[in-house]
């Protein structure tokens, strides 16, 4: 019965239920900087590429030219997508860049709660025991 009570206190544990919070939060956040990538920035990179679909990219290694990636690998060929590079480096670049942002605002808005002034200090414990001492005196 110890290693169950152990193990319900290792997960109650402020430690684990945070990083189940932020796995969470971040797979939400994941889907929302993907849509973003895919369905926003993406068009605009195609727009100013001309249109170019990097992920169709690749380079047969038998020496074959083929009409686009499907027909390479339904011939069974050997191909290098070094599109599908290009593609994850783009992506990895603008989700860095998204995170960036939202944590540079994030502690933005941490030093402006820090700026706050402090409440004013009341008497310390001397002080109090002081008063307490001359009451009892009198």
């Amino acid at each position: 019965m110890g290693f169950f009570s152990d193990f319900k206190a290792s997960l109650m544990k402020g430690d684990v239920l945070s990083l189940a919070t932020a796995v969470v939060i971040g797979g939400a956040f994941g889907k929302i900087v993907g849509s973003a990538v895919d369905d926003v920035i993406m068009p605009i990179v195609g727009l100013i590429t001309g249109g170019i679909d990097f992920t169709t990219k690749f380079i047969t290694l038998d020496g074959n030219s083929y009409e686009n990636l499907a027909k390479a690998k339904e011939a069974g060929a050997a191909v290098i997508t070094y599109g599908n590079l290009v593609q994850a480096t783009i992506n990895f670049v603008i989700i860095a860049l998204f995170i960036f942002i939202i944590l540079r605002a994030a502690e933005r808005m941490k030093k402006k709660e820090e700026a706050a002034p402090a409440a004013p200090a009341g008497p310390t414990q001397e002080e109090l025991l002081t008063q307490i001492r001359d009451l009892l005196k009198k």
